[in-house]
């Protein structure tokens, strides 16, 4: 064969193998775990030399508001959708979500945990896979507490929490009593908040469907976090979600924090924590009843129908949230970084118990979280932190914004809760749940 021959039949091979690659477009949301899973691309990309990964990497309220949309209208943007358990049993409800089926033995589904592969299901069908799941809990500075002679049970109790918080509260020293979440959002400020509310003995709605958000033990709830956050928590508490606490936490600004237990790993590494060597765990406080004082969630990965690139998909899906992507994230970013919820192998991994001084915590959280029994009174909805409807998207976010406009100043809790009651009577009559 003559040179030129040889060159033309080398670039055709070349551009066939281009053209033979697929992109996939993975939407996710701007957490250490997601970054790490991003930077660690190149070794999928390495063991599929077919399949190349486009990021589009998002704050969780801008993920959240355009992969619904996209979804929603059908409009294909994304291969793949980090959606968490308030949305995949929905979306698989009605179609818009391809079956996490055939997947490969040695995937293991069996080792993901079962409250985690159940809220990601719709009557017995798989539609996601968790990359990491999470309940909440406290985090708290153990040297300002033993400076101070208290100490943590494995069950603190809210009245313990406020009175830490308004002994600890030291601004001019740099640390505020307590961080929680502010930012509007059904699933940042009042992701915390519900919880606030069910221990506190409240619930959305009665059996009938009918709000509750004028409720004593709404009122009590939500006038003890405002109490909390205006006099004991750093200033424009309603810019502050989960990412913005997690960067107060990990410099020592707060004393404690209650929160995700998936920043659990990210405060104890001295990589990425001023204070890893001082922070303590416990399980989320509760006041009047342990139902739904600590929620139950799972950052997961899902396939839209409208994909063209499923199978493409379904590869990396399987690969990142697999047994050997949490070998190779501990083996190179360190075990305590290591992807946490989502599988019993992990937990009973030594390498993974001796590096994450929380993991029974965090176990025991996600274990005894409840979706079917979030409230001390009986409801008729599921969902701890979230009511399992489709229209708790939009409730959740406007009733958010109420309360910051409480927090705020603009009105005052009987006000600003009756409001909120009237907009959730509203759009519950609109959506024909009550006449």
């Amino acid at each position: 064969m003559r040179f030129w021959q040889v060159l033309l039949a080398c670039t055709g091979l070349l551009l066939s193998t281009a053209l033979a690659q697929t992109t996939i477009t993975i939407a996710t949301v701007n957490n250490p775990d997601m970054i790490t899973m991003q930077k660690l691309t190149p070794e999928f990309e390495k063991a599929n030399p077919g399949i190349k990964v486009n990021w589009v990497v998002l704050p969780e309220n801008e993920l959240r508001q355009k992969v619904t949309t996209d979804i929603a209208t059908n409009a294909g943007s994304y291969d793949v959708l980090t959606i968490g358990t308030y949305e995949a049993p929905l979306w698989g409800k009605n179609g818009w979500l391809v079956e996490m089926s055939g997947l490969p033995a040695s995937y293991d589904l069996e080792d993901v945990l079962k409250p985690v592969r159940a809220g990601l299901s719709y009557q017995g069908k798989l539609y996601a896979l968790p990359f990491y799941a999470e309940s909440s809990m406290l985090y708290y500075r153990k040297d300002l507490f033993a400076a101070k002679g208290f100490t943590v049970p494995a069950q603190p109790t809210w009245t313990q929490a406020i009175n830490w918080a308004r002994q600890l509260h030291n601004p001019s020293g740099g640390v505020y009593g307590i961080c929680l979440r502010g930012l509007p959002g059904w699933g940042e400020n009042m992701a915390f908040i519900t919880t606030l509310v069910n221990t506190y003995g409240g619930r959305w709605f009665d059996e009938n469907w009918r709000p509750q958000l004028t409720s004593p033990e709404w009122k009590r709830a939500i006038g003890q976090y405002v109490e909390l956050v205006t006099k004991y928590g750093p200033p424009g508490v309603t810019g502050n979600g989960f990412t913005e606490n997690l960067t107060l936490m990990s410099e020592g600004k707060c004393a404690m924090w209650i929160d995700a237990t998936v920043a659990a790993g990210y405060l104890a590494n001295p990589k990425t924590s001023k204070v890893a060597d001082k922070i303590g765990f416990a399980k989320a406080p509760v006041a009047v009843t342990p139902n739904g004082a600590h929620w139950l969630w799972s950052w997961a990965l899902a396939i839209p129908k409208s994909s063209k690139k499923v199978e493409a998909a379904k590869t990396f899906i399987a690969w990142a949230t697999s047994k050997e992507y949490i070998e190779l994230v501990g083996r190179t970013q360190g075990w305590v970084s290591a992807p946490p919820g989502t599988r019993y192998s992990t937990y009973n991994n030594p390498n993974y118990q001796r590096a994450a001084p929380f993991a029974k915590v965090v176990l025991d959280s996600i274990n005894t979280a409840d979706p079917t029994k979030p409230t001390l009174k009986p409801v008729p909805y599921t969902g701890v932190q979230f009511v399992g409807i489709p229209e708790f998207q939009a409730i959740g976010t406007q009733v958010g914004q109420f309360i910051a406009g409480i927090v705020a100043g603009r009105t005052s809790l009987d006000n600003g809760l009756a409001q909120a009651q009237a907009a959730v009577e509203k759009l519950m009559k609109e959506a024909g749940y009550i006449k």
